[in-house]
């Protein structure tokens, strides 16, 4: 099965210095635009160098490449640049950088992780070979969590103890390659002592389901990202639905992208719900129904079979 996420799903290519390439996949990415006039934000975070208005919104605008540790863009070059609108985590969000190259089309499963040697890599979830030039991907939920830290109030989920009982025997995998939603994943959690597993990729994650399934011990709920290097949490959703033997997993499509993702549409590739990132209490709550179908007897494989959508 050849995803249509994964090919709907390109690359923004963009500039932060001369000779290096970086990239975000295109759903994060609202509008680009030539730089406009700022206003500034007192009191902001020092990567935050103005505020502006696009399409009726007031939005925050960030220098990226002093965001993730390269040298400020100076303001005698912002004329020059441009700014990538984002919509992610349940905010817009503008990004200036030097220069846009183009958007392609993109293998995600030909992403790789980063080198060691690479310095900025705790901003990046791969690298990749884009017309033989080496482009890192940057983890904008990790850029994002620096300038903006979650509310701790929905880091931590409010669950009742006889809530929690029903969800504790569930043998959980958590999918996500931004080491920020991992952490806020792994933190939900640990905050009420529920147990996991978790991992980076979603071919680790398929390879893991389907030993976890041959040793008698299946998966009961998978929450996954949606945007991953491997395969996406769509083709994930569609390979689980396709094998009887993980099928009867609940799972969650949890993914930074803000745009409204119908119910409906995670069922047509196999998953039961669709979050937006990041609220704990509302995660958890989504975990505790797929709990609830498992321990009541009821059938968890969705009926029909999923569409090529």
């Amino acid at each position: 099965m050849k995803s249509k996420a994964n090919q709907a799903q390109g690359m923004l290519m963009f500039r932060l210095t001369a000779t290096q390439s970086f990239a975000i996949g295109t759903l994060k990415v609202r509008e680009i635009t030539p730089f406009q006039p700022l206003t500034d934000l007192p009191g902001s975070h020092p990567t935050v160098i103005g505020t502006t208005s696009f399409r009726g919104i007031a939005t925050p605008v960030i220098d990226m490449a002093k965001a993730i540790g390269y040298k400020p863009i100076d303001k005698s070059e912002w004329e020059s640049c441009y700014i990538i609108v984002t919509d992610c985590q349940r905010r817009v969000m503008g990004f200036l950088v030097r220069g846009i190259d183009k958007i392609s089309e993109c293998d995600w499963r030909s992403i790789s992780e980063p080198p060691e040697t690479l310095g900025t890599r705790a901003f990046l979830t791969g690298v990749m070979h884009i017309d033989d030039k080496l482009v890192q991907l940057l983890d904008v939920e990790y850029i994002m969590e620096h300038i903006f830290p979650s509310d701790p109030d929905k880091l931590h989920p409010i669950l009742a103890d006889v809530d929690r009982e029903k969800l504790k025997p569930m043998n959980i995998l958590l999918v996500d390659d931004s080491l920020t939603a991992r952490r806020q994943l792994s933190e939900a959690l640990d905050s009420i002592n529920i147990p996991y597993f978790v991992t980076n990729n979603g071919l680790e994650a398929l390879q893991m389901m389907k030993n976890a399934a041959s040793a008698g011990k299946p998966f009961d709920i998978i929450v996954s990202d949606i945007e991953m290097p491997g395969i996406d949490g769509y083709e994930l959703a569609f390979e689980i639905r396709n094998d009887d033997k993980l099928a009867e997993a609940y799972l969650i499509l949890h993914t930074s992208l803000s745009s409204d993702i119908s119910v409906d549409r995670a069922k047509q590739v196999g998953a039961h719900e669709a979050l937006t990132k990041f609220d704990a209490t509302e995660l958890v709550q989504a975990m505790l129904r797929g709990a609830m179908m498992k321990t009541s007897g009821s059938s968890v494989k969705l009926e029909g079979s999923p569409t090529d959508y």
